[in-house]
């Protein structure tokens, strides 16, 4: 069960790429990704559970799109403030990374509820399932982050950023490419201590998953999903503001180093997640009640 909120949400991230979320990131089609019930992917659920949780998503997603995506639009609109006066830099980009946080924060609390009483509604056979497919995300991440020598990884990390930031942006010059290699490097072993924290987090809903019964499954479960800070292995605790503070640095350097061409391809872009937004249905229907 992909019981992990999707970091993907933080708009400043996904729409520069740093996040590495697939394209609009926090596109309302695929909220059921960022809803943490990828259920199919961890384990079989049962019949009546499949419906109960169809109907708890419609529920979710009517409320993301009439009450969240307004102010979405709003965010948006900043954004494109400061890449057409260039005022993308760290004050701002720290401004946004504030409002996306706070986005999270909203998200986790509305759906903390349904989360609660979906995995209270698990078997032991579907807990186990749960467990070993944790165990199995985790065997797959090391695989593929962890397991090569540091200066792969480094390189690895550089390539993945860079392919990113191609669709934003366009081509990176041969400085672009070198800002890009220097924020990989001081990352260093970030991959451990992520793949690191992502793993203490899993065992921590395993644990209280486990003890589903107890009278304080409700609290446990809540502080999960909305206090993650609060579980943070001592390594990724002492990683994490360096690693928000490299990401926001790369992109001010980047926006500083862009052509005139870069900078309409990346306008080009917001416009078009906005336009999908303005799009969606439910948004229309919102603007007609009002």
């Amino acid at each position: 069960m992909r019981i992990v909120l999707k970091t993907c949400i933080s708009l400043w991230l996904s729409l520069l790429l740093v996040a590495g979320c697939s394209q609009i990131g926090l596109t309302y089609r695929h909220l059921d990704l960022i809803i943490p019930w990828s259920l199919s992917d961890y384990l079989a659920m049962h019949s009546n559970q499949k419906d109960w949780l169809d109907e708890r998503l419609k529920e979710h997603l009517t409320w993301h799109c009439t009450t969240q995506i307004p102010d979405y639009l709003t965010w948006l609109d900043r954004l494109q403030n400061m890449v057409e006066t260039n005022q993308v830099n760290e004050t701002q980009l720290k401004a946004r990374t504030a409002e996306a946080r706070q986005a999270i924060a909203t998200i986790s609390h509305e759906i903390t509820p349904s989360a609660v009483e979906l995995l209270r509604q698990l078997d032991d056979q579907q807990v186990t399932e749960m467990e070993a497919a944790f165990a199995k995300d985790l065997s797959k991440h090391e695989a593929e982050y962890v397991d090569q020598p540091l200066d792969q990884q480094i390189r690895d990390r550089a390539q993945r950023m860079e392919k990113r930031l191609n669709p934003w942006v366009g081509k990176l010059s041969s400085l672009q490419r070198d800002r890009v290699m220097q924020w990989s490097t001081s990352l260093g072993e970030q991959n451990r201590v992520w793949i690191e924290n992502r793993a203490h987090w899993q065992s921590l809903l395993v644990t209280a998953v486990k003890q589903r019964q107890a009278p304080d499954f409700d609290q446990r479960i809540a502080r999960l999903l909305q206090d993650r800070e609060t579980f943070w292995t001592p390594g990724y605790r002492a990683a994490y503001d360096h690693t928000e503070q490299a990401a926001i640095s790369l992109i001010t350097d980047l926006m500083a180093q862009s052509s005139p061409d870069q900078r309409q391809k990346l306008l080009a872009k917001i416009a078009d997640v906005r336009q999908d937004f303005t799009n969606l249905s439910c948004l229309k229907g919102v603007k007609k009640a009002s």
